[in-house]
């Protein structure tokens, strides 16, 4: 079951992210988790088996979109439909704070998770990401 984690939850979504390959050092991954689940318009979800987190998403929108980051799930719990579940929870999450639209970044070498998001039904969009460090 897809629930809404914690601040105490930071040490075991950080670990897993790691271990996910989502990590890097320009981020501060710890402060990424802890800003998203004090905000009013962002949460990281998670699924867990008894105290082991085994899944994690972390979800926010401004409005109108809506966004995921740092969706990972544990290498032992990896075929068993969590990251499937993870983006229902987000989707749904979203749907309920009225956003019409949901979107992510994969970077284009990632074919896995490209083809796993295309297997979901998510469509390429014909965009360009733009940004800038502000740190």
């Amino acid at each position: 079951m897809v629930e809404q984690l914690s601040p105490d939850d930071v040490q075991a979504a950080v670990a897993l992210w790691d271990q996910a390959g989502l990590t890097r050092p320009w981020n501060d991954a710890d402060a990424d988790f802890l800003r998203a689940v004090a905000g009013p318009a962002s949460a990281v979800l998670g699924i867990r088996d008894g105290d082991d987190l085994l899944g994690t998403a972390m979800v926010g929108h401004d409005g109108h979109r809506g966004w995921v980051y740092y969706l990972a799930v544990a290498d032992a719990a990896r075929g068993r439909g969590l990251g499937r579940q993870l983006m229902d929870g987000c989707e749904a999450w979203l749907r309920d704070r009225g956003c019409p639209k949901i979107q992510f970044m994969v970077r284009t070498d990632n074919t896995a998770v490209l083809a796993f998001y295309d297997h979901l039904g998510y469509a390429h969009q014909d965009v360009v990401v733009l940004g800038r460090r502000l740190d």
